[in-house]
């Protein structure tokens, strides 16, 4: 099904945040990407259409079935899953949680479980000292004003990451770019070839 290719494809940078997790004593910051109903959504509207696909909450919203037609079978196919309660709103990020993670089983955003574990120290002004002697992020950690960067790999597995803060300094990175990459055997087939 080719409609399974496009739902499954990397989702862009635009659609992923960023949050944090937490802050060590060190003031070593544990970075999560994830993404949100919205983008699910707006993937299901643009692959199957908004009347392609359907919702359906049971258990009091502990779990999510989402359908998508195929109209090669004349029939929707469901999957099913169950969701967690968040901090704010109980119920409201019960059922939120249990769409998306719906919409994983169908393949949104999987590749979000690839991504490497993103880890760096934060500066003073980027954290706020907690009464239990931690530390909790400052107004002026603004995540969302960042400049994340990706690359996948063939298979869909990212294959770079990184990001810029709002003043151009690099804060993160994990593997290759395939510029670097490209670069990298270039020089190492010229090495070879004056050593020959």
């Amino acid at each position: 099904m080719k409609k399974l290719e496009k739902l499954q494809a990397p989702l862009t940078m635009n659609q992923i945040d960023f949050r944090v997790q937490s802050i060590n004593k060190g003031k070593y910051v544990t970075i999560l990407a994830y993404k949100d109903a919205r983008v699910d959504m707006e993937r299901l509207d643009a692959v199957v259409g908004p009347l392609g696909w359907k919702r359906r909450h049971l258990r009091e919203n502990h779990n999510c079935v989402v359908s998508i037609f195929d109209a090669e079978t004349n029939q929707w196919i469901s999957k099913e899953v169950t969701g967690t309660e968040s901090n704010a709103e109980a119920a409201k990020g019960l059922a939120s949680d249990s769409f998306k993670r719906a919409c994983f089983n169908w393949g949104i955003g999987r590749e979000l479980y690839d991504y490497p574990l993103i880890q760096f120290q934060l500066t003073e002004d980027e954290v706020v000292p907690t009464t239990n002697g931690g530390f909790r992020p400052s107004w002026d950690l603004k995540l969302r004003d960042w400049t994340w960067y990706a690359e996948w790999d063939d298979d869909g597995k990212v294959s770079y990451l990184g990001c810029r803060d709002t003043n151009g300094n690099v804060r993160f990175t994990w593997g290759e770019t395939k510029a670097s990459i490209k670069k990298r055997l270039k020089e190492e087939a010229k090495a070879k070839k004056e050593a020959a």
